[in-house]
């Protein structure tokens, strides 16, 4: 007897379910411009930041650290830290900022 109730509430519900089956595949458009599209530009301007790095330039760390580039390994940095001229080594990956010399004249 049980098993008919639960049979008739399903034959009960209204068969609109098209459009609810259509929502979420209308949406993956929509999430793909609105996330992931700007996070993969923000991904390739910062992949050609670092690429552009130079000898001279001034960054700043992800962790606030601000210095002046003495050499480039291949994955690390070597950056002179003020106002005693502190050597440290950061990993390429911690670079955030990037200001160059003319950019840092010019203004």
């Amino acid at each position: 007897m049980e098993t008919s109730f639960a049979f008739l509430a399903v034959a009960a519900a209204p068969a609109g379910g098209g459009l609810t089956v259509l929502l979420p595949l209308l949406l993956i458009p929509v999430l793909y411009f609105v996330m992931i599209r700007p996070q993969q530009k923000r991904q390739k301007q910062w992949q050609a930041m670092l690429g552009s790095i130079k000898t001279g330039d001034r960054v700043t760390t992800t962790g606030g650290i601000r210095g002046t580039i003495l050499s480039i390994k291949d994955d690390a940095i070597v950056i002179r830290v003020a106002p005693d001229n502190l050597k440290l080594e950061v990993a390429k990956n911690a670079i955030a900022s990037v200001t160059t010399q003319e950019s840092a004249s010019g203004a």
